[in-house]
């Protein structure tokens, strides 16, 4: 899978356990940290875990393994890094601290949603 795609999935795979604000910034000739970053909120430590696991196992079906995972302790802030894509799971009081947005704000943004890139359901959860 590329980066993209990696980033992509895992949009729409935390949509679908009810994450916040996600957003896919591509980071293309902007960061040496990856290509992509997508940034999602979620309300509670269970939403977190319930998050991480969907991108897990719906990358995992497609052989995307992350090459870490970490985050604080208090599930306030977990990512999983893919190489060319890192995904962050923020609370909401983590992701204004962070503001991550301002830093990464002129880099454009995918449209995770849109119908040339989605799949469908069926496919996604094979």
């Amino acid at each position: 899978m590329t980066g993209r795609e990696i980033a992509l999935q895992a949009a729409r795979a935390a949509d679908e356990k009810q994450a916040e604000r996600i957003v896919v910034y591509d980071l293309r000739g902007l960061s040496d940290v990856a290509d992509y970053f997508v940034l999602a909120t979620v309300q509670s430590r269970a939403q977190a875990r319930a998050v991480l696991r969907e991108v897990e196992e719906v990358l995992r079906k497609e052989g995307a393994r992350p090459m870490a995972r970490e985050g604080s302790n208090d599930a306030q802030w977990q990512l999983l890094d893919y190489v060319d894509a890192v995904i962050h799971v923020f609370s909401a009081e983590l992701r204004e601290y962070y503001n991550l947005e301002s830093l990464w704000g002129d880099a454009p943004k995918l449209d995770w949603n849109a119908s040339e890139n989605v799949r469908s359901n069926f496919k996604m959860r094979r």
